[in-house]
């Protein structure tokens, strides 16, 4: 009896791709003389540069705040091999500034040939910077629970005898106590705000989203804000027309783009210039409060010129009661973070040093 060979199934050839063009990270080519070949798709996104103008412009259309690129390059090259430097800055089309990972390796094939691939920051920063946000979000909750109970209720009572003392003291012809009760009653009024405000926080009722196009709300906040404190100010608008609809709530993505437009006034002065752009870039999927994963494609940047904070409070601007404002309260921004997140998306902080402004940057999912 014979044995017959096992005839194996002809797999068909693979087709010709281009890889680069197919990957979904950002990825580019760099010659032996160190000039961008190849860019992706992914990387034009990255960058808002188109590949043409990237490999025009060389390294330098990666430099931002005065570090040439050409020196990661070089280090790379020295070290031979695999080369990795973490949370960078890069320079972007239209003057943005975006913090990469950059992973650099030889092409074996092609000797004198480089591979680099940009990673937006590292996964752990975006989420260490999202759960803190959720912690600003949970402590301003439960402080302003707490007062609005503690502290509103014995105001009606404060005011009132107040307003008594006030009464005896106009049959009395004192005007000392009457000016005195006029402060009482001031003062009383003054918390009573303060603590309406902080009840904004207690509503842990789950918002109802629906599609909404970012622009059209953006242009609403704007019109809001210039009948008010907005008035004299110089608004710079810098629109993706091609943006797909937000999934949000209206009214509360207006208050938070209110409290950041308004933040950025009353930092950088009523003559100040505010900066509002909106841009598609590929994001992270972010596990929200719901424990459901989404991409935050869509960002809205809101810019303004004024000094930005001291650096010791980057990580609890977003905390409640932190301002460096001396008449602020410190529960705008973080108003911000709790509509951001109840949204499922994150806000950021971050101060441009060369170019001296302070950029609050928006993630939020898509429709």
């Amino acid at each position: 009896m014979s044995i017959l060979p096992l005839r194996r199934p002809k797999i068909p050839p693979a087709p010709k791709l281009d890889l680069f063009a197919a990957l979904p990270v950002p990825v580019m080519a760099l010659d032996p003389d160190d000039r961008p070949v190849t860019i992706n798709q992914a990387a034009e996104s990255l960058l808002n540069q188109s590949a043409g103008l990237i490999a025009e412009r060389g390294l330098a259309a990666l430099t931002a705040n005065g570090r040439p690129f050409a020196e990661v390059v070089a280090a790379a090259r020295a070290q031979g091999g695999g080369y990795a430097t973490y949370d960078i800055e890069l320079g972007c089309g239209g003057g943005r500034v975006v913090r990469s990972d950059v992973l650099i390796a030889p092409l074996p094939e092609a000797p004198g040939w480089l591979v680099l691939t940009l990673q937006t920051r590292s996964v752990a920063s975006l989420v260490d910077r999202q759960l803190g946000n959720r912690g600003a979000a949970r402590a301003a909750t439960g402080v302003a629970a707490m007062l609005a109970h503690e502290i509103k209720n014995p105001l009606s009572g404060i005011r009132g005898a107040a307003q008594l003392i006030a009464q005896t003291a106009v049959t009395a012809g004192d005007a000392d106590a009457q000016e005195l009760t006029g402060l009482i009653c001031a003062e009383v009024d003054r918390i009573r705000d303060l603590v309406d405000r902080m009840e904004g926080f207690t509503d842990t009722r789950p918002l109802i989203h629906a599609p909404e196009n970012i622009h059209a709300v953006l242009g609403h906040v704007r019109k809001l804000a210039e009948a008010g404190f907005a008035r004299g100010v110089r608004f710079r608008e810098r629109y993706d027309p091609s943006l797909p609809l937000v999934r949000a709530h209206r009214d509360s993505l207006v208050q938070l783009f209110l409290n950041l437009i308004k933040n950025g006034i009353e930092a950088a002065g009523p003559t100040s210039e505010l900066q509002i752009s909106t841009a598609y870039r590929q994001g992270l999927r972010i596990a929200t409060a719901a424990g459901q994963r989404v991409s935050l494609p869509i960002e809205v940047c809101v810019i303004d010129n004024g000094p930005g904070a001291s650096p010791d409070l980057n990580d609890h601007i977003f905390d409640p009661f932190v301002t460096t404002k001396s008449s602020g309260r410190g529960l705008g921004l973080a108003l911000v973070a709790k509509i951001a997140d109840d949204h499922g998306g994150i806000v950021e902080y971050e101060r441009d040093g060369e170019g001296g402004r302070t950029i609050f940057r928006v993630l939020l999912p898509t429709a």
